[in-house]
């Protein structure tokens, strides 16, 4: 009932795909989201190429189902991340803060679909005429890095300048959210938090416990004048962030501060990891398999379009 075009251009069952989220989305979660029909993402972060080989190996271990990377530009190892991407002839790639067109030509002769997170209009419009195959419009209620547009007004703006096919990201955690992206005019949608949550995603119990535990205001924005903020839950480590922008700090001091805090929560430090996590954390209050996340969104879906159109008709 939910297939659209999303589906036939990465040969996925359903339009959900996984966020490639660093140090979090690893081949275990990639390989549960592609078997459970949706797309699975393996985070490279700032991983060397080699240890990404090894993630991409794995995952074929683990399922026969499409799968893709996301290539974080910030990372000082992008260049060798894309060689192996090439060289594996990995499906699809997700790119962010950054912008892909000098490799398009490798990759499209490798056969891989690129489709790279977007925070505007104009940055869509921009990554269309290099040839990208589709945009992941994601809004500010997103975990980890964040631009300034809400989801609600960022994805029909994209849908609307844009003709290739749009995915919504940002807020999105249930059978409401995305049946409300496919309103807004996507294909699909992507999805992060809520996969923290999963019992495939290896991360500690003390930072699925902290994403359980939270409610719509647990999470804060840190690093705004480093111009990457990050969207966060609160902890110490965010209240010492805040502490620096209160006083001014300079860049070098944010970056001291928050170097290796992601891979700490990974490990279990909840008190000073850099907790990443969307607004819509609240919503979560349960870790179960991917397939069933999965499953009850889709048939959540259909049964609240079949009780709209009920009491609408």
């Amino acid at each position: 009932m939910f297939h659209t075009e999303i589906c036939d251009l990465l040969g996925i069952k359903y339009p959900i795909i996984q966020g490639g989220m660093a140090w979090v989305a690893t081949a275990e979660l990639a390989a549960a989201t592609s078997n459970a029909g949706g797309l699975g993402i393996i985070g490279a972060g700032n991983a060397p190429a080699e240890i990404v080989r090894q993630e991409i190996k794995k995952v074929r271990n683990l399922t026969d189902k499409p799968f893709g990377v996301n290539v974080y530009f910030m990372s000082p190892f992008v260049d060798e991340v894309m060689e192996v991407i090439i060289e594996e002839k990995v499906p699809v790639i997700t790119t962010g803060a950054g912008n892909p067109g000098k490799y398009i030509p490798r990759l499209k002769e490798a056969g891989v679909k690129v489709i790279p997170v977007v925070a505007s209009v104009a940055l869509a419009q921009r990554l269309e005429k290099t040839g990208v195959d589709a945009v992941i419009a994601e809004g500010m209620e997103c975990g980890g890095h964040i631009g300034e547009i809400t989801t609600m007004a960022l994805v029909p703006q994209v849908v609307d300048a844009v003709k290739i096919p749009v995915i919504a990201a940002g807020g999105i955690a249930d059978a409401r959210g995305f049946l409300a992206a496919l309103a807004l005019g996507a294909k699909g949608v992507q999805m992060g938090t809520r996969f923290l949550c999963s019992v495939e995603c290896t991360i500690h119990e003390n930072y699925k416990n902290a994403v359980l535990k939270a409610t719509d205001r647990s999470t804060v924005v840190t690093g705004r004048p480093t111009g990457h903020p990050v969207r966060v839950l609160k902890n110490k480590l965010a209240r010492e962030f805040e502490l620096l922008e209160k006083k001014g700090a300079e860049r070098e001091e944010y970056e001291a501060l928050g170097t290796g805090r992601l891979k700490a929560a990974v490990e279990g430090d909840a008190e000073y990891g850099s907790l990443m996590a969307g607004q819509i954390a609240g919503l979560i209050n349960d870790i179960k398999p991917v397939k069933e996340i999965i499953e009850e969104i889709m048939e959540g879906a259909k049964k609240l379009l079949d009780e709209m159109a009920s009491k609408w008709r």
